[in-house]
């Protein structure tokens, strides 16, 4: 009996503090202490959560609920549907005996165990994806017949974010191109918009893409260093194939490490034709741009995060989706007069390591993207959805980019050994929306249960079907090919590989100039081969003298000369990631508070979650302190998991602050607060972020060091600590802490 007061008092206490505004919450069920015993029906998925749509392999709408699960019943059965006992167990030739080949069930479970991994993404391996809704503006209907471009249209996406080079264990935060591919379910046919968060790639011919990818990969004789740039053979590459210097400068920049997929911007790279309802022409190229705007980490940050929390920028899409702050993008396009050389303003639109600036044709709004909806499951979904460039619905149309050229036959390529064969679109996550009639039969995988005995044209077997027609069709543009000689070789125009380099460098603000310097420092400085180093110095002086020499004075090494003369251009505001305001929808905010919680705390709690942000309540141990559910201790916070902090109490050294069990505390004995807050504030202050505090939680800024530096603050209130952090957040970090050396 006394067992099960203390078993009641577990469940009561665990009701008590229970936090649904909180994210993070592993299933639809509250767990018991006890196993369950009473069959019951599989639960629910996640309010957070949503599935493809409940479509056959050949878009036909069967009716089935889209919370409709893949498993069915209460009990445990084969994958035949054979109703088991016992899976604990195998049938062995007596309880010490062998095991039985006979044992079907042993069989099936560890056969299907063994080959529940498919061969990862060669590049893109580390993902996370969520479904979404797309909503037209219709201000695009004047250049495109798209039909999910018409105002108000709505369609149903996937989108899946990823790191380009590392495996699917690898780190969120590190140095890399990243990728926001979008799979538009229209119904008219799927469009797969392929985009990367930089709008420009390392090489402008496809064959190239082999070369570029094993450069970066980890060196293949020890698979080391992973998901890094930082090693010989990549800066070997770029250092000697100068075309993809303008990448490398954008992947040094801040874009190579952004704050999450929710301030990330995304680009189409390419440029792709629209065709509209009469058959006329414009160039375009597609942009991303999120709601919250784009910002990134801090190297430190970046580097502490990968230990700590891998997983970051993952949990960060779906902790945002399931407390209700919803990802939005607006997507938009840049428009070119389709002219017969393809160029714009001097810059040829079929170059992928050029870029439009934004001032020079400005990104017109088409639509607006909204995530609402988790994965059910991550396999079905994230793992296996397949996207490639040459998903065209009627009324858009590629270019004779080489770079997608190449795209579009390697994508359906890997997607041949990666996901076992040709009918990878009949996988839940793949099917289109719109009708198939395809006239594609068997293969491994086929799904679909064909009728008919006639599949191909013409026929009359089958009554004729499928038809032909043009009405709201796919049609290839009759666009004019070069009458020339066949050669290997690029336009005269592909030539220029530094003056949009320096456009970019001579766009930055000084602070995020010291970041590029600092990364380019860092990176060659990681590399064993001096003469590497020296190549790529020589690259950087013939973007600017002053960035070259920069970085040479960390490398210890000369600055050379460069050995062209660097182009004059206008720099571009719009490169630049600092200077405007943006919402803190979704910020994460750390309240630090005693034993007893604090004055206050709890007012602004209530009062973050109401701006559309989220705050921790970070205590000396869990449970609750002062009526407030703790969400973090001071053993398990740290800094980079919040955007901003508010210090409401000088907590004593908790119980555990002893360096035996936890490092950061330090030397506890001579210090009257708990080591590990004043560390939080400490590492805050050096990533730039805003520190608060009111109450006795002034101390802390006092012991740290950090009392009255730009961006730390003291209130009378915690109200009106949160009036002045806000005000902080809209500028995402307090830049002016860290004067800049570099104009």
């Amino acid at each position: 009996m006394e067992a099960r007061k203390i078993v009641d008092a577990v469940k009561d206490a665990v009701e008590a503090v229970t936090e649904p505004t909180v994210p993070g919450t592993p299933g639809s069920g509250t767990p018991t202490v006890e196993e369950p015993t009473t069959p019951r029906e599989p639960l629910p998925p996640k309010s957070d959560q949503g599935t493809p749509e409940p479509v056959t392999p050949t878009g036909f709408d069967t009716g089935a609920p889209k919370t409709a699960r893949g498993q069915q019943g209460a009990y445990l059965t084969t994958a035949q549907g054979a109703r088991l006992r016992d899976t604990d167990h195998s049938l062995k030739a007596g309880p010490r005996g062998p095991i039985l080949m006979q044992d079907h069930h042993f069989r099936e479970k560890i056969t299907h165990f063994d080959h529940e991994r498919i061969p990862e993404r060669v590049v893109h391996a580390r993902g996370a994806g969520a479904h979404g809704v797309f909503t037209a503006y219709g201000s695009a209907e004047t250049i495109t017949s798209a039909g999910f471009l018409k105002k108000n249209a709505e369609t149903p996406v996937f989108v899946r974010f990823s790191t380009v080079l590392g495996s699917r264990g690898s780190a969120d935060t590190v140095r890399d191109t990243r990728g926001f591919a979008t799979k538009f379910y229209t119904s008219e046919g799927t469009f797969d918009l392929v985009a990367n968060n930089i709008p420009v790639f390392f090489i402008q011919d496809a064959i190239k893409f082999p070369d570029i990818i094993h450069a970066a990969k980890p060196h293949p004789d020890r698979e080391i260093p992973q998901a890094q740039s930082a090693h010989d053979t990549f800066w070997d590459f770029v250092s000697l194939h100068t075309e993809a210097q303008h990448h490398t400068m954008w992947n040094m920049s801040d874009r190579g490490i952004p704050r999450s997929y929710r301030h990330m911007e995304g680009f189409g790279v390419h440029t792709f034709r629209l065709v509209d309802d009469a058959g006329e022409t414009v160039l375009v190229k597609f942009h991303w741009k999120p709601k919250l705007g784009t910002h990134s980490l801090v190297w430190e940050e970046a580097q502490l995060i990968a230990g700590i929390d891998p997983d970051y920028h993952r949990r960060d899409l779906y902790d945002a989706i399931e407390a209700g702050a919803f990802p939005e993008y607006e997507l938009g396009v840049q428009v070119f007069p389709d002219t017969p050389d393809e160029t714009f303003a001097g810059i040829d639109l079929l170059d992928p390591t050029k870029i439009v600036p934004e001032e020079l044709a400005e990104v017109q709004p088409i639509g607006r993207l909204v995530l609402n909806r988790n994965p059910t499951n991550f396999f079905a979904e994230v793992e296996q959805v397949a996207f490639h460039l040459g998903h065209l619905p009627p009324g858009i149309d590629v270019t004779n980019d080489p770079l997608l050229q190449g795209r579009l036959f390697s994508y359906v390529d890997t997607q041949l050994t990666r996901l076992g064969g040709p009918n990878y679109s009949h996988i839940p996550i793949n099917r289109p929306h719109a009708p198939v009639n395809d006239m594609l039969r068997d293969g491994f995988h086929q799904q679909g249960v064909h009728a008919g005995v006639a599949p191909y044209k013409p026929n009359s077997l089958d009554g004729g079907n499928p038809f032909e027609t043009t009405e709201k069709a796919f049609a290839d543009l009759p666009a004019r090919v070069a009458e020339s000689t066949k050669v290997r070789a690029n336009p005269v125009s592909f030539d220029d590989h530094y003056s949009q380099v320096r456009l970019f460098w001579q766009s930055m603000t000084p602070v995020e100039k010291e970041h590029i310097v600092s990364a380019y420092t860092f990176e060659l400085g990681k590399c064993y081969e001096q003469t590497i180093k020296e190549r790529q110095l020589l690259a950087l002086a013939n973007i600017d003298a002053d960035l070259c020499a920069q970085v040479a004075a960390g490398l210890g090494l000369p600055a050379p000369a460069a050995s062209i003369e660097p182009v004059e251009v206008a720099p571009s505001p719009a490169l630049s990631q600092i200077g405007q305001e943006w919402p803190a929808d979704g910020r994460i905010i750390g309240i630090v508070v005693g034993p007893d919680g604090a004055d206050g705390a709890g007012a602004v709690r209530e009062a973050i979650l109401a701006a559309g942000a989220l705050p921790l309540i970070i205590g000396p141990v869990g449970g609750h302190a002062g009526g407030l559910v703790v969400q973090r201790t001071f053993n398990t916070a740290r800094s980079v998991e919040f955007d901003a902090i508010l210090v409401a109490d000088a907590a004593a050294p908790a119980a555990d602050a002893i360096p035996a069990r936890d490092a950061k505390a330090g030397a506890v004995a001579t210090v009257t607060v708990d080591p590990r807050v004043r560390l939080l504030v400490e590492e805050a202050w050096r990533h730039a972020k805003p520190v608060g505090a009111w109450g006795s939680g002034t101390a802390v800024l006092e012991q740290a060091g950090i009392a009255g530096t730009p961006g730390v603050f003291e209130a009378e209130s915690g109200t009106g600590a949160l009036t002045t952090l806000q005000q902080f957040l809209a500028l995402h970090r307090v830049w002016e802490r860290f004067p800049a050396t570099l104009a």
